[in-house]
Protein backbone atom coordinates (compact mmCIF):
# COMPACT_ATOMS: atom_id res chain seq x y z
CA UNK A 1 0.00 0.00 0.00
CA UNK A 2 0.96 3.66 -0.22
CA UNK A 3 0.30 6.73 1.90
CA UNK A 4 -2.68 7.76 -0.28
CA UNK A 5 -4.18 4.26 0.05
CA UNK A 6 -3.70 4.21 3.82
CA UNK A 7 -5.22 7.67 4.12
CA UNK A 8 -8.19 6.56 2.01
CA UNK A 9 -8.70 3.57 4.33
CA UNK A 10 -8.54 5.85 7.37
CA UNK A 11 -11.07 8.26 5.84
CA UNK A 12 -13.38 5.34 4.97
CA UNK A 13 -13.20 4.01 8.54
CA UNK A 14 -13.97 7.49 9.88
CA UNK A 15 -16.99 7.78 7.60
CA UNK A 16 -18.28 4.32 8.55
CA UNK A 17 -18.01 5.29 12.23
CA UNK A 18 -19.73 8.64 11.67
CA UNK A 19 -16.56 10.55 12.58
CA UNK A 20 -15.39 13.79 10.96
CA UNK A 21 -12.83 13.40 8.18
CA UNK A 22 -9.37 14.08 9.57
CA UNK A 23 -10.21 13.19 13.17
CA UNK A 24 -7.69 10.33 12.97
CA UNK A 25 -4.12 11.30 12.04
CA UNK A 26 -1.60 9.08 10.33
CA UNK A 27 1.69 8.70 12.21
CA UNK A 28 4.29 7.35 9.78
CA UNK A 29 6.55 4.83 11.50
CA UNK A 30 9.95 5.12 9.82
CA UNK A 31 11.80 2.58 11.96
CA UNK A 32 14.52 0.87 9.95
CA UNK A 33 13.84 2.88 6.80
CA UNK A 34 16.57 4.89 5.06
CA UNK A 35 16.10 8.62 4.55
CA UNK A 36 15.63 8.23 0.80
CA UNK A 37 12.72 5.80 1.25
CA UNK A 38 11.07 8.07 3.82
CA UNK A 39 11.40 11.03 1.47
CA UNK A 40 9.96 9.11 -1.48
CA UNK A 41 7.20 7.13 0.22
CA UNK A 42 6.03 9.49 2.98
CA UNK A 43 7.22 13.09 2.80
CA UNK A 44 6.43 13.39 -0.90
CA UNK A 45 2.78 12.68 0.00
CA UNK A 46 2.27 15.39 2.62
CA UNK A 47 3.10 16.42 6.16
CA UNK A 48 2.79 13.67 8.76
CA UNK A 49 4.30 13.05 12.18
CA UNK A 50 7.25 10.67 11.88
CA UNK A 51 7.74 8.05 14.58
CA UNK A 52 10.75 6.04 15.66
CA UNK A 53 11.04 3.17 18.11
CA UNK A 54 14.81 3.37 18.62
CA UNK A 55 16.11 6.47 20.36
CA UNK A 56 19.44 6.70 18.55
CA UNK A 57 17.82 6.20 15.16
CA UNK A 58 15.42 9.00 16.01
CA UNK A 59 18.32 11.26 16.97
CA UNK A 60 20.06 10.66 13.64
CA UNK A 61 16.97 11.11 11.46
CA UNK A 62 15.78 14.18 13.36
CA UNK A 63 19.18 15.76 12.73
CA UNK A 64 18.53 15.35 8.99
CA UNK A 65 14.97 16.73 9.22
CA UNK A 66 14.74 18.98 12.29
CA UNK A 67 11.62 20.68 10.91
CA UNK A 68 9.58 17.45 11.06
CA UNK A 69 7.22 16.53 13.88
CA UNK A 70 8.81 13.55 15.67
CA UNK A 71 7.15 10.99 17.93
CA UNK A 72 8.81 8.24 19.98
CA UNK A 73 6.96 4.92 20.09
CA UNK A 74 9.52 2.49 21.55
CA UNK A 75 10.15 1.26 25.08
CA UNK A 76 11.89 3.99 27.02
CA UNK A 77 15.20 3.32 28.77
CA UNK A 78 16.76 5.78 31.20
CA UNK A 79 20.03 6.09 29.27
CA UNK A 80 18.18 6.84 26.02
CA UNK A 81 16.07 9.77 27.29
CA UNK A 82 18.82 12.19 26.23
CA UNK A 83 18.09 11.38 22.59
CA UNK A 84 14.45 12.50 22.79
CA UNK A 85 15.05 16.24 22.59
CA UNK A 86 13.43 16.56 19.10
CA UNK A 87 10.31 14.65 20.18
CA UNK A 88 6.92 16.33 20.59
CA UNK A 89 5.03 13.22 21.77
CA UNK A 90 6.13 10.07 23.62
CA UNK A 91 3.59 7.30 22.99
CA UNK A 92 4.64 4.58 25.40
CA UNK A 93 5.13 5.95 28.90
CA UNK A 94 4.44 3.24 31.47
CA UNK A 95 6.19 4.23 34.71
CA UNK A 96 6.61 7.31 36.86
CA UNK A 97 10.42 7.14 36.70
CA UNK A 98 10.22 7.59 32.93
CA UNK A 99 8.23 10.80 33.39
CA UNK A 100 10.70 12.02 35.99
CA UNK A 101 13.64 11.32 33.66
CA UNK A 102 11.98 13.13 30.76
CA UNK A 103 11.01 16.10 32.91
CA UNK A 104 14.53 16.39 34.27
CA UNK A 105 16.10 16.23 30.80
CA UNK A 106 13.57 18.73 29.49
CA UNK A 107 14.81 21.36 31.93
CA UNK A 108 17.94 21.55 29.82
CA UNK A 109 16.05 21.40 26.52
CA UNK A 110 13.81 24.36 27.27
CA UNK A 111 10.69 22.39 26.36
CA UNK A 112 9.15 19.04 27.24
CA UNK A 113 7.36 16.53 25.02
CA UNK A 114 3.77 15.60 25.75
CA UNK A 115 3.17 11.97 26.67
CA UNK A 116 0.68 9.14 26.31
CA UNK A 117 0.28 6.41 28.92
CA UNK A 118 0.61 2.90 27.51
CA UNK A 119 -2.08 0.44 28.57
CA UNK A 120 -1.14 -3.21 29.06
CA UNK A 121 -2.98 -5.29 26.45
CA UNK A 122 -3.18 -8.59 28.33
CA UNK A 123 -0.07 -10.22 26.87
CA UNK A 124 2.48 -10.91 29.58
CA UNK A 125 5.46 -10.05 27.39
CA UNK A 126 4.10 -6.69 26.26
CA UNK A 127 4.86 -3.32 27.84
CA UNK A 128 2.25 -1.13 29.47
CA UNK A 129 0.51 -0.25 32.70
CA UNK A 130 -2.26 -2.38 34.15
CA UNK A 131 -5.58 -0.59 33.58
CA UNK A 132 -6.33 -0.38 37.32
CA UNK A 133 -3.06 1.51 37.86
CA UNK A 134 -3.73 4.18 35.23
CA UNK A 135 -5.33 6.81 37.52
CA UNK A 136 -2.39 6.67 39.90
CA UNK A 137 0.17 6.80 37.12
CA UNK A 138 -1.65 9.75 35.57
CA UNK A 139 -1.39 11.69 38.84
CA UNK A 140 2.30 10.83 39.21
CA UNK A 141 3.15 11.87 35.68
CA UNK A 142 1.20 15.11 35.92
CA UNK A 143 3.06 15.87 39.16
CA UNK A 144 6.32 16.00 37.17
CA UNK A 145 4.89 18.83 35.05
CA UNK A 146 4.51 16.77 31.88
CA UNK A 147 1.30 17.03 29.87
CA UNK A 148 -0.53 13.72 29.47
CA UNK A 149 -2.59 13.87 26.28
CA UNK A 150 -4.06 10.38 26.21
CA UNK A 151 -3.53 6.64 26.09
CA UNK A 152 -1.72 4.24 23.80
CA UNK A 153 -2.29 0.53 23.35
CA UNK A 154 -0.67 -2.10 21.18
CA UNK A 155 -2.87 -4.85 19.79
CA UNK A 156 -1.98 -8.40 20.86
CA UNK A 157 -0.91 -10.91 18.23
CA UNK A 158 -4.17 -12.60 17.22
CA UNK A 159 -3.33 -13.57 13.64
CA UNK A 160 -5.31 -16.66 12.70
CA UNK A 161 -7.63 -16.36 15.68
CA UNK A 162 -11.25 -16.93 14.61
CA UNK A 163 -12.59 -13.89 16.46
CA UNK A 164 -9.54 -11.67 15.97
CA UNK A 165 -11.42 -8.58 14.80
CA UNK A 166 -13.99 -8.75 17.59
CA UNK A 167 -11.31 -9.07 20.26
CA UNK A 168 -9.24 -6.24 18.84
CA UNK A 169 -12.29 -4.01 18.53
CA UNK A 170 -13.18 -4.72 22.16
CA UNK A 171 -9.64 -3.80 23.26
CA UNK A 172 -9.71 -0.55 21.30
CA UNK A 173 -13.17 0.38 22.58
CA UNK A 174 -12.21 -0.38 26.17
CA UNK A 175 -9.09 1.77 25.84
CA UNK A 176 -11.24 4.59 24.48
CA UNK A 177 -13.57 4.28 27.46
CA UNK A 178 -10.65 4.39 29.86
CA UNK A 179 -9.30 7.53 28.22
CA UNK A 180 -12.72 9.18 28.49
CA UNK A 181 -12.98 8.23 32.17
CA UNK A 182 -9.60 9.86 32.78
CA UNK A 183 -10.52 13.02 30.87
CA UNK A 184 -7.98 12.32 28.12
CA UNK A 185 -8.68 12.91 24.44
CA UNK A 186 -5.77 11.42 22.48
CA UNK A 187 -5.84 7.74 21.52
CA UNK A 188 -2.85 6.13 19.83
CA UNK A 189 -4.27 2.83 18.60
CA UNK A 190 -3.90 0.72 15.50
CA UNK A 191 -1.01 -0.34 13.31
CA UNK A 192 -0.61 -1.67 9.78
CA UNK A 193 -2.73 -4.77 10.34
CA UNK A 194 -5.62 -3.31 12.32
CA UNK A 195 -5.83 0.49 11.98
CA UNK A 196 -9.34 0.56 10.40
CA UNK A 197 -10.69 -1.23 13.49
CA UNK A 198 -8.87 1.24 15.74
CA UNK A 199 -10.30 4.21 13.86
CA UNK A 200 -13.80 2.78 14.18
CA UNK A 201 -13.25 2.63 17.96
CA UNK A 202 -12.06 6.24 18.21
CA UNK A 203 -8.31 6.26 17.52
CA UNK A 204 -6.95 9.76 16.92
CA UNK A 205 -3.42 8.59 16.01
CA UNK A 206 -2.72 5.45 13.99
CA UNK A 207 0.86 4.17 13.79
CA UNK A 208 1.47 2.72 10.34
CA UNK A 209 4.88 1.62 9.13
CA UNK A 210 5.38 -1.32 6.80
CA UNK A 211 2.26 -0.60 4.75
CA UNK A 212 3.73 2.71 3.68
CA UNK A 213 6.91 1.17 2.29
CA UNK A 214 5.63 -2.05 0.69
Amino acid sequence: MSVPQVLAAIRAAEADAGRPAGSARLVAVTKGQPLEAIERCVLACGAFPLAEGRAQELRDKAAAWPEQEWHFIGPLQRNKVKYLRPVTLVHGLEAAWQAEAIAQAAQGWGRAPDVLLQVQNGEAQKHGTEPAALPGLLREVQATGLTVRGLMVMAPDLDGHPDRDERLLNLFRETARRAQDLGLSELSMGMSGDYPLAVSAGATLVRVGRSLFS
